[in-house]
């Protein structure tokens, strides 16, 4: 099995997929000199596949640097994609224009990691929530403003704190505003960024038990990254493992935290404190750092920190094909 052939693995329940990314790659030039001559590319995503179902939320993990958030911001179009296909409700969304790209914009939105930099200083909260209904012209009027205290009551902020400015809220509840603002034209996809990498833990629980709420409630398809698995493990239904910008599993989140398959996944689990000093468990640090992505190594990419690397792992690049029912691993070994 083929990269591609992971966009057509089962989702949660038996609705037509919100979301389909099909071999989806992004490659930055590189370029150096007084003239910017071409020097190279980043390999930032490099052949991506999976698809999302309404009410599902995938999560997407993997070090820093492996092209979770470049795969996420090329799903909506905010980067554009060098190769692949992105299917929006069925319809191919990948090179529409500007203009012809518009009307899906309402139903693809994005909550930012850093809920201070993301909102416009100069701006008041309801503004922020504001602004996407006025762009859009959804509601104008005394029918805008009681739109957006209806979102401000559903994210848990006071009415009265329309007239508020960011500097003034809570970093939690500065991402309350953010959540409010990706749901205002009511989307059917969200693509989470690190939407809580910066907030307290106690703040964190609430703010992923209110974007879970939501789901249940708008049958909203999130796309969910994150380094951190406790995170990840809560909030997600399934969970694709990145590497150097290849997915390396892809399973559901009880099947791979039960049962990892990849070498890589393994060494991430492992890497994970257990809250018990009574439970003693082998550590698999992995040797080495990772490989530039201007460069990745041949065949395996995982090959040069892989603990269990033979020969073939060196010279063939594994394809990502289902071991078990629903667990697809790209290892030669498995």
């Amino acid at each position: 099995m083929t990269d591609t052939a992971v966009a057509t693995a089962p989702t949660t329940g038996t609705a037509a997929p919100v979301l389909e990314v099909r071999d989806l790659k992004k490659h930055f030039a590189v370029r150096h000199g007084f003239f910017g001559r071409a020097g190279g590319q980043v390999f930032a995503v490099d052949g991506v596949s999976f698809a999302i179902a309404p009410r599902e939320t995938l999560g997407l993990v993997g070090e820093s640097g492996c092209g979770k958030s470049t795969v996420g911001r090329t799903v909506l179009r905010l980067i554009e994609p060098t190769a692949g296909s992105i299917r929006l409700d069925g319809r191919d969304i990948t090179h529409l224009s500007k203009a012809d790209l518009r009307p899906y914009r309402s139903q693809m939105q994005i909550i930012f990691q850093d809920p201070f930099s993301s909102l416009d200083p100069r701006m008041s909260a309801g503004d922020i929530v504001a602004e996407p209904l006025r762009v859009h012209g959804v509601a104008s009027g005394r029918t805008l403003q009681a739109q957006v205290a209806a979102l401000f009551d559903r994210v848990g902020l006071r009415r009265a704190q329309m007239e508020g400015f960011p500097h003034q809220f809570s970093g939690g509840q500065r991402q309350r505003i953010g959540i409010a603002r990706a749901l205002a034209l009511r989307p059917k996809l969200i693509v989470a960024d690190e939407p809580v990498s910066a907030l307290d833990v106690s703040i964190q629980a609430q703010v992923l038990n209110l974007m879970m709420d939501l789901q249940r409630e708008m049958g909203l398809a999130y796309l969910f990254v994150s380094h951190n698995l406790a995170v990840v493990e809560h909030i997600s239904h399934r969970i694709a493992v990145m590497y150097l910008g290849r997915i390396v599993e892809y399973t559901d989140k009880k099947t791979l935290f039960a049962r990892p398959l990849h070498p890589y996944t393994e060494s991430l689990l492992a890497a994970v404190p257990v809250p018990d000093p009574r439970i003693k468990r082998q550590k698999r640090l992995l040797q080495g750092d990772v490989p530039s992505p201007i460069n990745p190594p041949s065949g395996c990419h995982f090959h040069t920190r892989c603990p269990y690397a033979v020969e073939r792992c060196k010279v063939e690049d594994p394809a990502l094909r289902e071991v078990k029912p629903g667990q697809w691993v790209a290892c030669h070994l498995r």
